[in-house]
């Protein structure tokens, strides 16, 4: 294992709170894991794991494990799960061989990306999820069968393979976080392992996706996929009380930014990318607007009698007061040319390889800028960064020249 930059380092000791932050994105989750060897590999270690559906999936693997084991488990689960289902591996063999044979050819990955998500469909994914043998349309009472296309009970199995929920209910020096949303009520659920016992069941609620996979009884209520309602837990982290210096790295599997659809399937995939990258930007915003409210009250306060708050207004903006900073780190997923709208659920060995080394490469060229990493001005209280969006203004910067 590389040795972390000791400098980088000491300036993230500096945050008592690191959090990771994983969105939902199916197959695309094999991003994350890519973002966490960059991570590992520098000597970074979060304290806080949060995610939403395969964001809560990765978020248990790595909270639920000992630093030295993280990186072995995540492997294990994602070479599991990125073979299809059933007893059909000759077609993802032919097909990884053929790619083999012609690494660069575009519509070879295109094509290979549509196998991996037509078996997906058609056959399920090993140790994650299979195709029930009849038809939801056949039965009307309610059950797992009625309300789902495929059955989740080989994740239970994985889970508990890969994830100590022993350790994640034990050691308080790491905290899980993962959300759901209910069904009767609509309501969106975190379970936090500060807070209450985390089971294998609360993990497979998060990514309970209708109609593909069947809701997850907890407590008494049916939950489904969290991104029903937030594909990412960024703003739980932000509203915590009480507050602390916190580094945010926000892992996002869409892209807000994108081309102009040029044909149907370009259409669908835009729609996923702005539907489920919505809820970050909406979180980050807050966290500023809640920031500048700060930084105004102090300096209304400055001129009130006194320089103090009538007391009927000191516990309602006592939340406002502190002056703890948020510093938030994006790392987006860039969608690539040969994808289409199926790359969430494009499983398989050979996308699975291209999304983890984009999220290394991503990590590596975040952890090469230090500044990113500073504690924000506590008169401003919270900074964002994101290569991606250096590398656009510099685009833009050579453009105007």
């Amino acid at each position: 294992m590389r040795q972390g930059k000791p400098d980088l380092c000491k300036q993230v000791d500096r945050y008592p709170t690191v959090a990771l932050v994983l969105q939902g994105g199916g197959a695309l989750g094999g991003y994350q894991c890519g973002v966490y060897e960059g991570l590992h590999d520098a000597g970074i270690r979060p304290n806080w794991f949060a995610g939403i559906s395969i964001g809560a999936i990765n978020a248990a693997i790595l909270a639920g494990n000992a630093p030295e084991d993280r990186l072995d488990k995540l492997r294990g689960f994602w070479e599991l799960i990125a073979e299809p289902g059933g007893n059909f591996s000759l077609p993802a063999l032919a097909t990884r061989s053929a790619v083999a044979a012609f690494p660069d050819e575009t519509e070879l990955l295109a094509w290979a990306r549509g196998m991996s998500a037509f078996g997906a469909l058609l056959q399920g994914q090993r140790g994650f999820f299979e195709p029930r043998l009849l038809s939801p349309f056949l039965f009307s009472d309610g059950s797992p069968q009625a309300t789902s296309f495929y059955d989740t009970t080989p994740l239970l199995d994985t889970l508990e393979r890969f994830v100590d929920f022993d350790r994640i209910n034990r050691d308080r020096s790491v905290r899980l976080t993962v959300g759901a949303t209910g069904i009767t009520r609509g309501n969106f659920r975190y379970f936090d392992s500060a807070l209450e016992k985390i089971r294998p069941q609360h993990i497979i609620a998060s990514g309970a996706l209708p109609p593909a996979f069947p809701a997850v009884e907890i407590e008494g209520e049916w939950y489904w996929d969290g991104g029903i309602v937030s594909n990412t837990p960024l703003e739980y982290i932000l509203d915590c009380r009480p507050h602390e210096d916190t580094l945010v790295l926000q892992v996002d599997l869409w892209s807000a930014h994108g081309e102009a659809p040029r044909t149907m399937m370009d259409v669908l995939e835009r729609m996923k990318d702005i539907r489920f990258s919505s809820r970050t930007r909406h979180g980050t915003q807050m966290v500023e607007v809640a920031q500048k409210l700060r930084t105004s009250l102090k300096e209304l306060i400055a001129h009130l009698p006194d320089r103090t708050l009538p007391p009927h207004l000191q516990d309602a903006l006592a939340p406002y007061l502190d002056d703890r900073v948020f510093n938030i780190i994006h790392l987006i997923y860039q969608s690539k040319t040969h994808e289409q709208q199926h790359k969430d659920y494009a499983f398989g060995r050979i996308p699975l390889r291209e999304h983890w080394d984009s999220g290394l490469a991503d990590m590596s060229s975040t952890l090469e800028r230090p500044e990113f990493f500073a504690l924000p001005d506590r008169d401003i209280g919270v900074a964002t960064h994101d290569v991606h969006r250096l590398a656009r203004r510099r685009r833009k910067s050579r453009v105007k020249g």
